[in-house]
């Protein structure tokens, strides 16, 4: 490559890069060091549209006998910075060219940009812009995906993906979950969208404390204002896991590969409905495990409040409950949210006190004003209320925990009762 090049890459001319696009019979192709570059487009599903939202674009090589060149291998050609810059421009110039002339005229195309080239800032990006507008591709289409990976300059970053923003375009966090992933750079970037790294979907297939966390995090992000996608869904199980996380995309071999034959595109469209009415039945076939724990110890829960209306003591009025291997504790708490007297707690789980945890044991006048299971139970007085499993601050393990507000001599008080989640 010339210096003269190489110079007038600093300053981006789409003129320069159009000469190095061919059309054939089945779109548009690139040349790049002597190999053929192509478009593979890869669809993005939306679980709740149960239909196609988008499509990331990914770059596919070829070498002069028409053998596949992995992308690794392409990436590595460029030996300097501005043959990095040119072929970042020439792959997003390529799919641009080719997504712009299929007949879809609504849903997004994903874009990566490569990291070395976010990193030079937005000034050496600015052809992008004048691409859009000779393309012709509305900017509201287009999903700009960002690395998660270090940076010596998070401000610079930040007005990169700003560039982006400020042209219309949306912007997304890739691989979140894997390497460098941190919620801060959430916050200060504001992406669009949060791709999780398919690493956390294969940890929560065999760990269900991952799982939990892949919810958690589904819901964080959901919180910080992110649609979420999930990448990598190759089975069945793992699209299972992927709508029960509440994420919003999905992509992945499951539904569908990559594919370079862009006019045969949403022809085999996998059955999402199918897929749902599944997740559906598997639902109802096991059952809220939380109105499962109701419905089993509400007549020993309502058994104690009638005991304590009776004026029976507190350890009295909850033995029977105690006396159940799955009950870990059981006690009072009056409506400012403040433990009245000490905790109950069942022999079976004074006989396996973790001695770690000593430290968190007495409850006396502690304040659980905080908790939903409270709020829950005075909101409606009378009825037995139950969370979901959570972590229990008592003893670091996960938990649900029963709830009922009562009137006794004219004062409310709420019977709390832990229950071990398995």
């Amino acid at each position: 490559m010339s210096k003269n090049l190489l110079h007038t890459l600093a300053s981006p001319e789409l003129d320069l890069l159009g000469p190095m696009l061919d059309q054939h019979d089945y779109g548009w192709s690139a040349s790049f060091q002597g190999l053929t570059l192509r478009t593979a487009l890869q669809p993005i599903f939306s679980i709740s549209h149960k239909r196609v939202v988008g499509y990331e674009a990914l770059i596919r090589a070829f070498d002069t006998d028409n053998a596949s060149v992995l992308p690794l291998h392409l990436f590595q050609l460029p030996t300097t910075e501005p043959e990095n810059v040119l072929l970042d421009r020439l792959c997003r110039y390529l799919h641009i060219q080719n997504y712009s002339s299929l007949s879809d005229q609504v849903n997004w195309l994903f874009l990566n940009v490569s990291p070395k080239v976010v990193a030079r800032g937005h000034q050496s990006d600015s052809f992008f812009g004048q691409l859009l507008e000779r393309t012709g591709l509305p900017p509201h289409r287009v999903v700009i995906e960002i690395v998660e990976q270090p940076t010596d300059d998070s401000e610079q970053l930040r007005e990169t993906v700003a560039y982006y923003q400020n042209l219309g375009c949306l912007t997304a966090i890739d691989d979140f979950g894997a390497g460098h992933s941190n919620f801060e750079r959430i916050w200060n970037l504001s992406p669009d969208i949060v791709k999780l790294d398919r690493t956390l979907l294969t940890r929560a297939i065999a760990d269900k404390k991952a799982r939990q966390i892949l919810n958690g995090i589904a819901s964080l992000l959901h919180q910080s204002g992110c649609l979420v996608l999930l990448e990598g869904v190759e089975t069945h199980d793992q699209a299972m896991i992927a709508i029960d996380a509440g994420v919003d995309f999905v992509q992945g071999f499951y539904f569908s590969r990559p594919s370079l034959d862009l006019t045969r595109l949403g022809q085999n469209c996998p059955d999402l409905e199918g897929l749902l009415t599944d997740y559906k039945s598997r639902n109802r076939v096991q059952l809220d495990p939380t109105q499962q724990i109701t419905d089993f110890f509400s007549g020993y829960f309502q058994g104690a409040v009638n005991k304590l209306r009776s004026g029976q003591k507190l350890d009295t009025a909850c033995s029977d409950l105690l006396n159940h291997h799955a009950v870990s504790r059981c006690y009072l708490i009056n409506t400012l949210g403040v433990q009245i007297d000490h905790t109950l707690i069942s022999q079976a789980i004074a006989r396996n006190l973790d001695p770690r945890f000593i430290p968190l044991e007495n409850t006396s006048s502690a304040d659980w004003y905080r908790q939903h299971y409270l709020k829950q139970a005075l909101a409606q007085p009378e009825h037995i209320q139950v969370t979901r499993p959570y972590l229990s601050i008592t003893g670091a393990y996960m938990c649900v925990t029963l709830s009922l507000a009562y009137s006794h001599q004219g004062e409310m008080k709420v019977l709390c009762c832990d229950i071990l989640a398995q």
